[in-house]
């Protein structure tokens, strides 16, 4: 069976590359890899419609990307090409984010497995490796814990390794929430709540720390809801958006009465800590 790689620029943000992706694989493809040209899609040429993708590239929320090139590829394992461009993150020489084909590694304090399939969360991106850095500077223990968004769950997977009590992992796309179940069998846990809704999914919990690794717009919009889910003392981590986005976050914060604490930056994505008196 022949197979096809298109080459499209590379997407702006860690949002509109998991739509790209997303609703490529509801045309067909079925892997993909970034590298120094942009975004690379791969399907076989059974059922191509080049006019469904063209289509899907006129939408608002993929404005900037564009479809660079169409070619045929020789046969090899997909398989073998996706491992090979994939790479284990360290954080702060303590926390190791690795996929299932990585060698397990002691050294480590904490040696994460996540498979991400179509899922947010493998700590590559900025986002997720700061909220992990200020993770691994909290403490944890006997805490029970929401992760909002949880794409992978990695979050929600640390939460437990660094003592959380109950933890909740709460994402509205089906692929993350079944790819969720995955991830926190191989780590070897079997105590975390996976559910498949949205922020009123939360319903009359109440958490001691909630991480949000979202985006600007929808944590400005659910952010009522994650505050009446802090109890006193309570921590939440956000992160999924820019420096320029940090004070409407910080305004929003203060406005439901939470304290500023501390954020990290890093290539302008933001991971900010508050906290509720």
């Amino acid at each position: 069976m022949k197979t096809l790689e298109y080459t499209f620029t590379a997407p702006t943000s860690d949002i509109q590359h998991d739509l790209l992706t997303t609703m490529l694989g509801d045309l067909g493809f079925d892997s993909f890899m970034d590298d120094d040209c942009g975004l690379k899609a791969y399907r076989d040429a059974d059922g191509r419609d080049d006019l469904a993708v063209e289509e899907l590239l006129r939408m608002d929320a993929l404005k900037g990307v564009h479809l660079l090139a169409v070619e045929e590829m020789p046969d090899k394992d997909w398989n073998e090409v996706w491992e090979a461009s994939y790479n284990p993150v360290v954080v702060n020489e303590r926390c190791r984010v690795r996929a299932p084909f990585h060698q397990p590694d002691s050294s480590f304090e904490f040696d994460l497995v996540i498979e991400p399939k179509m899922s947010f969360g493998t700590a590559n991106h900025e986002t997720t490796a700061q909220i992990i850095t200020l993770m691994l500077e909290t403490d944890f223990q006997g805490k029970d814990v929401l992760d909002m968004g949880s794409g992978t769950a990695v979050l929600a997977i640390l939460a437990k390794k660094l003592g959380a009590a109950r933890t909740v992992a709460i994402d509205n796309d089906e692929w993350a929430y079944n790819n969720a179940f995955t991830n926190v069998a191989l780590n070897g846990i079997d105590d975390i709540q996976i559910v498949l809704g949205d922020a009123q999914s939360i319903g009359n919990q109440m958490f001691d720390v909630i991480l949000a690794n979202i985006n600007r717009n929808i944590l400005l919009r659910d952010m009522t809801y994650y505050v009446e889910a802090m109890r006193s003392q309570a921590r939440i981590f956000f992160s999924g958006f820019y420096e320029e986005d940090l004070e409407s976050i910080q305004t929003e914060a203060k406005r439901l009465g939470l304290r500023y604490v501390r954020h990290l930056s890093r290539n302008h994505w933001v991971a900010a800590e508050f906290e509720k008196p």
